[in-house]
């Protein structure tokens, strides 16, 4: 078994998600979607209401000013529409137009095959130990975000 250094941890986390996203973009080239337009897309399908545009941006890691720009391609293909928000009639929220269901469905089961064809041979322990410290190094660094940078959420003199 090949033996890692901590040190390769982080480029090792951004490198295989690198990968996983140019893979499935790959795969979804042919449906005349950019990887900036179906994680879009994926974000808008799985948020439990409309999101407004900055929220868009933070959970795809897109400027905003890019982002307006690609809200503005989605909304004149047909993907979207944006509409003031009911809370704030400062921003404006996101809303999927019921086409795009079926754009969605594809999407998923495309990323369903590549998930199944990437960790087919991996053991489900392996896959569960893998999976369970991805959670708490997630968890550990949205709560330095929160913090202000001190992952365990206690106080710097602690």
């Amino acid at each position: 078994m090949r033996k890692f250094d901590p040190e390769t941890f982080g480029p090792l986390l951004g490198g295989t998600a690198r990968a996983w996203r140019m893979k499935l973009d790959q795969r979804l080239k042919p449906m005349g979607l950019s990887q900036a337009k179906w994680r879009t897309l994926l974000h808008l399908s799985r948020a439990p209401e409309p999101l407004t545009q900055s929220q868009i941006a933070e959970r795809t890691g897109i400027e905003e000013p890019t982002l307006v720009s690609l809200l503005h391609r989605l909304e004149k293909e047909g993907w979207v529409v944006r509409k003031n928000s009911a809370r704030d009639r400062r921003c404006k929220t996101v809303h999927l137009q019921p086409r795009t269901q079926r754009v969605i469905n594809r999407i998923n089961a495309t990323a369903l095959k590549l998930r199944h064809e990437l960790i087919r041979e991996i053991s489900p322990r392996e896959l569960q130990t893998c999976m369970r410290v991805l959670d708490e190094v997630r968890a550990r660094a949205e709560r330095a975000r929160v913090n202000g940078g001190n992952a365990s959420g206690k106080g710097a003199g602690r």
